[in-house]
């Protein structure tokens, strides 16, 4: 192989910028970004807000035209993601994207086009819910599948909770109706806003246990501990929100119902997810110093960066619903850490690609 085809073969390999080479989990970034964007709004820095929104939308489109791709040309190749454990739930990161966008759209009072965001990240969810446990877990022919188990499983819950998030927020935009039936469009969004919480909850503990057996069954290693387990805390991030959204909602029966039970858990979740941040930190420092692993840019560093700043939103959203001043401040002051590691991580997307193009120009001038 030339040494042309061999930096080719690592541009596309390193960001998966071929319908061969996609990777399940490659809307991370819409996810940081997307995130990045509401936490802006949450703050009134609109300018910033709309920047990034539209970034995201971009990523967005072309990582959505690299998977049809995929599936049209390299069906194999997607089925194979599919039956992969490792790799399978990076699915999810499409529901949630989608749903991170349709709650963007959503506060800049697009509420026709956040609808129809939802309604394709709702199905998407259904399908993939049931499609990836079955092929990824039960279908799968590698063994054990304990080995198979990492950060990433994590995402099933993010796009259970980015549903609720979504649902809850389109039903507080809801004029007041009172259909002769008595079942509302309104009514209707609650439901499945408590549902996908609900879901997303009892799908962390499930998560949780799986890497727990993992950890005492099967050695986790500094090479294992990758950006993709801060999806651990981003998850129960996401979890406070969509709990915040709902406490905040509207008057539904359903919401009447649960409010205790919400509002606890919340409070319960958002400290838990207090708790990770350092403990992951730690986890990162005895990875890349103590073992001296490189730290270099990958894709799967936004699944770091989604996290920090899911906190943020989850605290300034909790903060404001629960009159806690000093989590509101939390959430404030936790956005700029959130916004630097995006900004670091961006730059460094940036610069990857720059020098690995400029390293496949050289080698096309050499060999020419």
């Amino acid at each position: 192989m030339s040494d042309g085809q061999t930096n080719l073969t690592y541009l596309q390999s390193r960001w998966g910028l071929s319908p061969g080479t996609v990777t399940p989990g490659c809307f991370a970034s819409v996810m940081a970004t997307g995130i990045m964007a509401v936490g802006a709004h949450l703050k009134g820095l609109t300018l910033l807000s709309t920047i990034l929104f539209w970034l995201a939308v971009i990523l967005y489109a072309f990582f959505l035209t690299l998977i049809i791709w995929r599936a049209c040309s390299h069906n194999e190749d997607l089925r194979a993601d599919l039956h992969n454990p490792s790799k399978a739930f990076g699915f999810f990161t499409f529901v949630a994207a989608t749903n991170v966008l349709a709650t963007g759209l959503e506060g800049q009072s697009h509420f026709r086009i956040a609808l129809a965001a939802f309604s394709i990240g709702l199905l998407a969810w259904l399908v993939l819910g049931y499609l990836i446990p079955f092929s990824a877990v039960l279908g799968s022919a590698k063994s054990p599948i304990l080995t198979q188990v990492n950060g990433t499983w994590f995402v099933c819950v993010v796009a259970a909770q980015s549903v609720a998030v979504a649902a809850s927020g389109l039903m507080a935009n809801l004029p007041d109706e009172a259909p002769a039936s008595g079942v509302s469009f309104g009514s209707v969004l609650a439901v499945i806003a408590v549902i996908a919480w609900s879901l997303g909850v009892g799908l962390y503990l499930v998560c949780a246990v799986f890497v727990g057996i993992r950890a005492l069954l099967h050695r986790i290693g500094p090479e294992d501990l990758d950006a993709p387990y801060w999806v651990m805390m981003g998850a129960l991030a996401i979890s406070v929100v969509a709990g915040s959204k709902i406490l905040e909602g509207g008057t539904a029966p359903i919401f009447a119902a649960t409010t205790v039970i919400i509002a606890g858990a919340s409070a319960i979740l958002w400290a838990i997810s207090t708790w990770l941040i350092p403990a992951l930190v730690i986890a990162g420092l005895w990875r890349h110093f103590r073992h001296r692993i490189p730290l270099g840019y990958s894709a799967g560093l936004w699944s770091m960066v989604f996290p920090l700043g899911m906190y943020s939103v989850a605290s300034m959203n909790m903060g404001k619903v629960d009159g806690v001043p000093i989590i509101s401040w939390i959430g404030d002051q936790w956005y700029w850490i959130a916004l630097g590691v995006w900004a670091i991580v961006f730059c460094a997307m940036v610069w990857s690609f720059v020098r690995s193009t400029r390293a496949q120009v050289s080698s096309d001038a050499a060999a020419g």
